[in-house]
């Protein structure tokens, strides 16, 4: 790996650190009603592009989660008809790496940087980065990601995003706008489908008193959803 790509993933290292040493990481558990919210709208808008894509069901498609974290979005797919041993999951991290392989048994995830991907072109026919492309600040290094996640990809295969255009409260991280998306992708065919009402809002309504219908109407305006998946063609 180049020294350039290797300052980028220790950055990306340290920032994680970071959060986890101030307790971060437990904002965003599944379980905490904000979180739920947040976590169904994303799933909803990924469950239309892969519908859209004739994705659905996973049986017998291989997919690799790119900066898979502990694993959740892997098991996610085991609904939609993946098998474990199709799915496979790579991190910077080696405790996530460890977290995720206790809690997917028969997936193969691993330890390695999405700069330089550990699989052979055209392994994989869904490729996942679950706000992965935001916490790589640097343009080159974007480059080099969104290059691999493309080279592993299969002809007439799928890289789906997920991320944020707008985020003034992460420090480590730098929003990724559509417009970028499509200049690294350039000549895909690429469709977007805008989600998450901003987690701030959520976490202020969701609690009170009609507080989930609240959200449910606001997440209609397009002004106040902060993310978008995005479904690349290759």
């Amino acid at each position: 790996m180049s020294g350039e790509a290797e300052r980028e993933a220790a950055r990306v290292r340290a920032a994680y650190a970071r959060r986890a040493a101030l307790g971060l990481d437990a904002r965003y558990d599944y379980w905490q009603p904000a979180n739920l919210f947040i976590y169904q709208s994303r799933e909803r808008a990924l469950l239309t592009l892969l519908r859209a894509a004739g994705m659905l069901p996973l049986t017998g498609r291989r997919v690799l989660d790119v900066g898979c974290g502990d694993g959740g979005v892997l098991r996610d797919l085991l609904r939609y008809g993946a098998r474990a041993e199709d799915l496979r999951g790579v991190d910077l991290l080696a405790e996530r790496v460890q977290r995720a392989r206790d809690l997917t048994p028969g997936a193969r995830i691993e330890v390695g940087d999405a700069q330089a991907l550990p699989y052979e072109d055209g392994s994989f026919d869904l490729v996942l980065g679950f706000t992965l492309l935001s916490s790589v600040v640097d343009g080159d290094a974007r480059r080099r990601v969104t290059g691999e996640m493309a080279r592993v990809t299969k002809p007439g295969g799928l890289v789906v995003l997920y991320d944020f255009w707008t985020n003034p409260t992460n420090r480590d991280a730098l929003p990724l706008r559509r417009a970028e998306v499509r200049r690294l992708f350039a000549g895909r065919r690429v469709a977007f489908r805008a989600t998450t009402l901003a987690p701030p809002i959520v976490r202020a309504l969701i609690g009170l008193p009609g507080g989930w219908l609240a959200c449910t109407a606001l997440e209609m305006l397009p002004f106040v959803r902060t993310h978008y998946v995005a479904a690349v063609s290759i």
